[in-house]
């Protein structure tokens, strides 16, 4: 049964109860029904909900946002552009998704082809907590543009979001299946992928459970869109603002308590501006705001969990044990909740293993390096490849690192950010498959090609 605990305070709120086997399986029916419908219905219509969906996050900001403060313990000013962005993203598909569903005509010299966009079912959705309605509404809005439905698995953590975001489409108008939310454990997972009523299935989570849906999908011959894991380089050059990049390094570790699958994890330094960059980076950090995440000025949080919180401080634990320098932080306060203070690490020794690894809170790993070559070899030497950002002024040294860092994305003198209008996803163990943009609407769609005479 999931129930809510308030990261910030330790403190139980509502359980909402788990789904029984025969309720799994109305839910199923009830997907495969609506889908008969809903996928001849026409873009105006689909246009039209997306609107009013929209319309409904906007309207409601703030008891979403509170929901999202209280479950994941994300500072509430964040947590109302969390639900912005979810508006920006039905408006998208919605003033888009028509033209991107058009069809293609190429003459052949027996006649023409047709390339056309078809739906083709219920799609599963397994999501995380960490931005608990934009993760899933970067699935939904494309699902109903496509014509498809949508089942989602929400993380156990945040259960009163999950039920929300399947209250927000039935209150503007959506047909009862057209998205429903399944109240489920983690082993029910494989279950209703092997089911025949489901076509594929989108996870966005960790190494560890994207593998176990990469299986039970590959078991069954269907599609999968893995969004795992990443730790981002942030690499900044002797030709860059510097003192810009140490400040905007300070926001794309922090945010979100460092609980981001694209922050800038790793900071790869040039050595002859090291010096200026961490002055100001370390500062930064130092006078983070952390406090209460209902506070209009708090700018950190808790971490999601007092288990997540755990986690990062035996990870820390252990880069110092491997020989790397804390230089700053990482202190737990006494006091109930999930509580800790942003580290920094520092000389990290060659061969360490976290050197590798993914801080999936707020501990920034920094890296000296003598050349672009360097930094190179040190930002592809994960086994990730989720995105990464590049801080440099000269033109050969932007087109040497969009060409050589091994990631899906590169943001150049900029943080990296999701945005509806471009293609989101990763490479190498970051996982495979793009949402957004109209990547992420034609994912789960049949491309059916139809020959036709002259």
């Amino acid at each position: 049964m999931p129930t809510q605990v308030n990261p910030a305070t330790g403190e139980e709120g509502k359980s909402f109860p788990a789904l029984t086997d025969d309720e799994i399986e109305s839910k199923l029916a009830l997907a495969a029904e609506t889908y008969r419908e809903w996928r001849t219905t026409d873009y105006a219509t689909r246009t039209g909900l997306l609107n009013r969906i929209a319309d409904q996050y906007a309207e409601q900001k703030e008891r979403l946002a509170n929901i999202v403060t209280s479950e994941m313990g994300k500072p509430v000013t964040q947590a109302r552009a969390e639900i912005d962005k979810c508006v920006k993203g039905f408006r998208f598909y919605a003033q888009n998704g028509p033209d991107m569903l058009e069809p293609t005509e190429r003459e052949l010299a027996s006649g023409r082809t047709v390339s056309r966009w078809l739906p083709q079912g219920p799609v599963l959705a397994v999501m995380p907590w960490n931005y608990p309605f934009w993760q899933v509404v970067r699935f939904l809005a494309p699902t109903i543009m496509a014509g498809n439905v949508g089942l989602l698995k929400h993380a156990s953590s945040t259960p009163e979001t999950a039920a929300a975001l399947e209250e927000m489409v039935l209150d503007a108008g959506g047909p009862e299946g057209l998205f429903q939310n399944l109240h489920i454990s983690a082993s029910k997972v494989a279950g209703i992928i092997a089911d025949d009523r489901v076509v594929a299935v989108t996870i966005t989570g960790s190494e560890g459970a994207g593998i176990k849906v990469a299986e039970a999908a590959g078991h069954n011959l269907k599609k999968v869109v893995l969004e795992l894991g990443g730790s981002d380089p942030f690499v900044v050059m002797p030709s860059a603002d510097v003192e810009k990049a140490a400040r905007v390094a300070v926001t794309a570790r922090l945010q979100n308590a460092g609980q981001s699958c694209i922050c800038g994890k790793r900071m790869i330094v040039h050595e002859d501006v090291y010096d200026r960059f961490m002055d100001i980076f370390v500062e930064g950090v130092k006078n983070i705001k952390i406090g209460d995440p209902t506070d209009e000025t708090t700018e950190m949080g808790p971490l999601s969990s007092q288990d997540a919180r755990d986690d990062i401080v035996e990870q820390l634990e252990k880069a110092v044990q491997s020989g790397a320098n804390k230089l700053y932080g990482g202190d737990v306060p006494d006091k109930p909740g999930a509580w800790m203070d942003p580290a920094i690490l520092t000389d990290i020794p060659e061969g360490a293993p976290v050197a590798r690894e993914e801080f999936f809170g707020p501990v920034a790993m920094v890296f000296k390096v003598k050349d672009i070559d360097e930094a190179i070899e040190k930002a592809n030497d994960i086994p990730f490849g989720l995105g990464s950002s590049v801080w440099t002024n000269e033109e050969a040294e932007k087109e040497r690192f969009i060409r050589d860092i091994e990631a899906g994305m590169t943001a150049v003198n900029q943080m990296l950010a999701s945005d509806p209008y471009a293609p989101f996803g990763g490479i190498k163990r970051s996982g495979h498959g793009r949402e957004l943009g109209s990547h992420g609407l034609h994912e789960f769609m049949n491309l059916k090609n139809v020959m036709l005479p002259e």
